[in-house]
C-alpha cells in the first residue's frame, strides 16, 4: 500500500517571508499573461511511480487531477521540496520535481501575478483604532469563542439576511483551497491563504492594501490588537511559526517558531488576551507517521504563551509531560516511539474571570495512550500550569496507517484507537448565577458541557451524529444566551463503479466517492440541558457526483439567524427559533474576481462565515474527501450594494 500524506501545497507548503506593502517594488503587479498549456512526458512518468495511488486513488483528502491542475507550478514544487510531500520529493532532481509540476499543472512556472489594478488607489483611508468599528476578530469573534455576532457588530437583521447577494468576489491563485477564516476590523479585511500570503483587503470593495508573504501556506483565523503604538495582526502558520505584522502597513514586527518539530503545524488561531499572546501548537505526524518505513512518533502537542509585543515564549505547556522513547519495532523491523501526538487544533478559550486558558485536544499518534488525549485541558494564565483535565474518550491512539490492512506493515498503534479529536474550540457560556460552561463538540458525534469552576466535570452531553475519523463536530458550533447550534459532519464514502467513479483505492482496487446520501444536519441545543430544540436534516444531495450532505464547517450565529457551510458547496442560513432554511448561497460556479484571478467556488469547510457591518464573508473551496476544490473569498450584502 503507498500511504499518503495529506498532499496539500494548499494546506502544508513553505516558502522565503517577504513583506510586501502595497507600494512595495518587489511585488509583481503585472497583468495575467495567457498561460500556454504545456505537456510533459518525462513528469507524467514520475507522478505514475510516484503520487498515482493517491492522487488517482480515492484516498482520502488527496487531492485528485482535476483539483491539482488549479495549483500553480510554484506551489506543486514547494510542496515536493519543502512542504507536506517533501517526503515523496526525496531523491527527485530539481529538473524531475519542474517536470511533475509542468506535468500537474500544464503550466509554464512564473505566471502567477498581481494585477496592478488590484490594489486600493493611492491616498485610500488609513487605518485609525479597528477595534472602535464594527469588527470581527479571531476564529470566535472574542475569547470566549462563541461565534456569534450581536447585532451592533453585525448590522444585518433576520428580515435582511433572505435579501444577501454576491457584491464582490476575490481569487487566491494557483491554490485549490481556500481555508482562512477572514478578520474585520477598520474597514479592512485580513486572511491568510494556502498560497503562503496574507493579504489585507478593503472589507467594501475587497482592493488589496497590502500583501504579507508568509514562510508556510496560513491557515488560521487573524487576532488583532495594539501593538508598539499601532495596531497588529497576529496569525500562525503551517510550520508552527507565530507571526505579528502591522496592521497598517503589513510590515513584519516579529515572527517565533512555537514548536521546532518538522511537522508542527499551528491550525488554531492565536488569541490575544491583554499583552500576551496564546499559541496552540499541532502536527501532520498522523500522517507522515503512516509511513512503515518513519519512526513514529516523537511530536507533542502543546500551548505557548508569547509576548505580543516581542514574540518572546512566556510560557509553554506540553499536552504530554514526558518526552518520548523507544517502545517496539514494526514489522519492517523500524523503531516505533511513544508516547506522542495530542495535538491542539482549534483555537484556545480565555476565561478572563479564573485566568484559565482552556483548549481541546486530538489523539494520540502512537503507543501509549495518555491521559490527556480527547479532552478538555484548563492551563493557568500566568504560568501554564495544568489546572485540571477532563478525558471525553479513552486509549485513542491512531496515525493514519490504521487504514492499511492488519497483514500488512504498518505503524498503527496497538490500541487502535477511533481517531475521535477534538476539532472544536470549547465555547465558554453564562448561564447566571454564577453558573457556567464549556461547551465543544467531538468527532465522535457527541457535544458535551463541562464545569469550568468544578474542575471539568459534566453537566450535560447529548449525541448528534454517529461519529467516525471525519464524521460528528469537526469545526466548531456557535452559540447565543439560549442556544447552542451544531452541525454535523459523518461524511462516508461508497463503492461506485469504476466507470463512474474514476478513481481506484490503491489497496482494493474498489473505486470510491463520497456518499450523497450520508451526513450532514443542523441541531440547536438548549444550553443549560442540552436537550435538542430543533434539528434540520440537510436538504439533500441527490446523486450528484462529488457531493456529500456533511457539514463540518464553523457555525456561525447573528440575532435570530444561523449560518452553516458544507461539502455541497452550499452556504445555507437557517431561523434560530425553529431552524428552517431562510436563505441559500451555491457557491459552485466561475466568478469574476476584482483581482483578476480566475476563480472557483468549491465546498465549504474548516472556517465559517464571517459577519461584520451589514455583510457576510465566506471562503469556498475546502476540497475534502474528494469534494470539491476551490479558491474564493465571497463578500455578500443585502441587494449586493
Amino acid at each position: 500500500m503507498k500511504l499518503c500524506l495529506i498532499i496539500v501545497a494548499t494546506s502544508f507548503a513553505a516558502a522565503a517571508c517577504l513583506v510586501v506593502a502595497q507600494q512595495a517594488a518587489p511585488l509583481q503587479k503585472e497583468p495575467h499573461e495567457q498561460q500556454e498549456q504545456v505537456a510533459n512526458k518525462e513528469g507524467e512518468a514520475l507522478f505514475k511511480q510516484r503520487c498515482a495511488g493517491c492522487h488517482e486513488g480515492g484516498v482520502p483528502k488527496a487531492p485528485n487531477r482535476a483539483a491539482l491542475k488549479q495549483m500553480s507550478p510554484e506551489n506543486v514544487r514547494f510542496a515536493l521540496l519543502s512542504g507536506s510531500m517533501k517526503m515523496q520529493g526525496m531523491g527527485l532532481s530539481a529538473a524531475q520535481i519542474s517536470d511533475i509540476a509542468q506535468y500537474l499543472t500544464g503550466k509554464l512556472p512564473g505566471k502567477e501575478q498581481i494585477r496592478s489594478e488590484a490594489f486600493c488607489a493611492a491616498g485610500s483611508s488609513a487605518l485609525a483604532d479597528p477595534l472602535a468599528k464594527p469588527h470581527w476578530v479571531g476564529w470566535g469573534a472574542g475569547v470566549e469563542q462563541h461565534r456569534f455576532q450581536p447585532a451592533e457588530m453585525a448590522q444585518l437583521s433576520a428580515d435582511q439576511v433572505p435579501k444577501l447577494k454576491l457584491k464582490w468576489a476575490f481569487g487566491f491563485p494557483g491554490v485549490t483551497r481556500a481555508y482562512g477564516q477572514p478578520a474585520v476590523a477598520g474597514g479592512r479585511l485580513f486572511v491568510g491563504s494556502a498560497d503562503r500570503h496574507v493579504y489585507s483587503l478593503s472589507a467594501a470593495t475587497g482592493c488589496i492594501y497590502w500583501v504579507f508573504d508568509a514562510d508556510f501556506p496560513v491557515r488560521t483565523a487573524i487576532s488583532i490588537g495594539a501593538n508598539a503604538g499601532g495596531w497588529a495582526v497576529y496569525f500562525g502558520d503551517q510550520h508552527a511559526n507565530a507571526y505579528a505584522v502591522d496592521a497598517a502597513t503589513g510590515k513584519l514586527l516579529w515572527k517565533a517558531r512555537v514548536d521546532e518539530h518538522p511537522a508542527a503545524v499551528i491550525t488554531g488561531a492565536p488569541v490575544l488576551a491583554g499583552e500576551r499572546l496564546y499559541v496552540p501548537a499541532a502536527s501532520i505526524e498522523e500522517f507522515t507517521g503512516a509511513y512503515p518505513q518513519y519512526e513514529c512518533c516523537k511530536f507533542r502537542g502543546s500551548l505557548s504563551a508569547l509576548e505580543a509585543a516581542t514574540g518572546k515564549v512566556v510560557w509553554k505547556s506540553y499536552t504530554i509531560d514526558e518526552e518520548p522513547k523507544p517502545t517496539r519495532k514494526n514489522k519492517l523491523g523500524v523503531q516505533l516511539w511513544g508516547p506522542s501526538g495530542i495535538g491542539v487544533w482549534s483555537s484556545p478559550t480565555v476565561d478572563l474571570k479564573k485566568r484559565m486558558v482552556y483548549v481541546t485536544t486530538g489523539d494520540n499518534y502512537s503507543d501509549p495512550p495518555t491521559g490527556l488525549s480527547d479532552a478538555f485541558l484548563a492551563f493557568e494564565m500566568d504560568t501554564g500550569k495544568l489546572a485540571w483535565s477532563r478525558q471525553l474518550t479513552k486509549g485513542d491512539a491512531f496515525n493514519v496507517g490504521c487504514g492499511a490492512p492488519r497483514e500488512m506493515p504498518s505503524n498503527c498503534p496497538e490500541a487502535r484507537g477511533p481517531d475521535f479529536d477534538f476539532g472544536s474550540s470549547a465555547m465558554l457560556v453564562d448561564f447566571g448565577g454564577g453558573r457556567r460552561a464549556l461547551v465543544a463538540g467531538q468527532k465522535s458525534g457527541i457535544v458535551y458541557a463541562l464545569d469550568p469552576d468544578k474542575k471539568g466535570e459534566v453537566l450535560w452531553q447529548k449525541r448528534v451524529g454517529k461519529g467516525s475519523t471525519v464524521g460528528g463536530v469537526e469545526w466548531g458550533s456557535a452559540a447565543d444566551a439560549q442556544k447552542a447550534y451544531v452541525a454535523v459532519s459523518d461524511a462516508e464514502m461508497r463503492p461506485v463503479p469504476a466507470s463512474t467513479a474514476g478513481q481506484q483505492d490503491s489497496v482494493l482496487g474498489i473505486p470510491f466517492q463520497l456518499d450523497p446520501k450520508a451526513g450532514g444536519g443542523l441541531f440547536a441545543l438548549n444550553l443549560e440541558t442540552g436537550e435538542i430544540v430543533w434539528h434540520t436534516p440537510h436538504p439533500g444531495c441527490g446523486e450528484k457526483p462529488g457531493c456529500s450532505p456533511a457539514q463540518s464547517a464553523g457555525v456561525t450565529a447573528i440575532p435570530g439567524v444561523v449560518f452553516s457551510g458544507g461539502l455541497d458547496r452550499h452556504l445555507r442560513a437557517y431561523s434560530a427559533q425553529d431552524g428552517h432554511i431562510v436563505w441559500d448561497a451555491d457557491t459552485a460556479t466561475d466568478f469574476k474576481t476584482v483581482n483578476g484571478v480566475k476563480a472557483h467556488g468549491g465546498s465549504l469547510d474548516g472556517p465559517g462565515a464571517v459577519v461584520v457591518g451589514g455583510m457576510l464573508y465566506v471562503n469556498s473551496g475546502y476540497s475534502f474527501l474528494g469534494s470539491a476544490p476551490g479558491n474564493v473569498l465571497l463578500a455578500f450584502s443585502v441587494d449586493g450594494k
